[in-house]
């Protein structure tokens, strides 16, 4: 199980990582699948940054942590996508729903449910372990 749990991980966040890099390498294309649009520099270099260290730093806590086996990494990519998933709901509340609405939440609850089973399951490194 453990070993089925650290592969799903490392593939989830394969999956962030590319998104990530579609949005440093195509940000106007790519926001478009989002249901955003850039207005000029400023809009792309927005999106750029904001979208490549969310999906980014998502990507880059859940394969390292899966390759070293260290279910504290996967704690970061949790609560970033936790708050996602949370926001997303209450948006759903304020603002209503819009085609394909649950595709997104549905991911990000995935990887929520996913890395919390890896959390429990995966060893915990304390920092001098790491530093050592």
């Amino acid at each position: 199980m453990r070993f089925v749990l650290t592969a799903l991980v490392f593939l989830f966040g394969l999956f962030d990582l590319f998104m990530g890099l579609n949005f440093l390498l195509n940000p106007a294309e790519t926001a478009l699948g989002f249901g955003l649009s850039a207005n000029g520099v400023q809009g792309i270099s927005t999106l750029r940054a904001d979208f490549t260290a969310f999906f980014g730093v998502v990507a880059a806590c859940m394969m390292i942590g899966a390759w070293r086996r260290n279910a504290d990494l996967l704690l970061v990519p949790v609560a970033v996508m936790g708050v996602a998933v949370l926001v997303r709901g209450v948006s759903l509340v304020l603002d209503g729903t819009y085609p394909g609405w649950q595709v997104p939440m549905t991911v990000e609850a995935l990887h929520v449910i996913l890395l919390v089973a890896a959390w429990r399951v995966l060893p915990h490194h304390r920092i001098e372990e790491l530093t050592s």
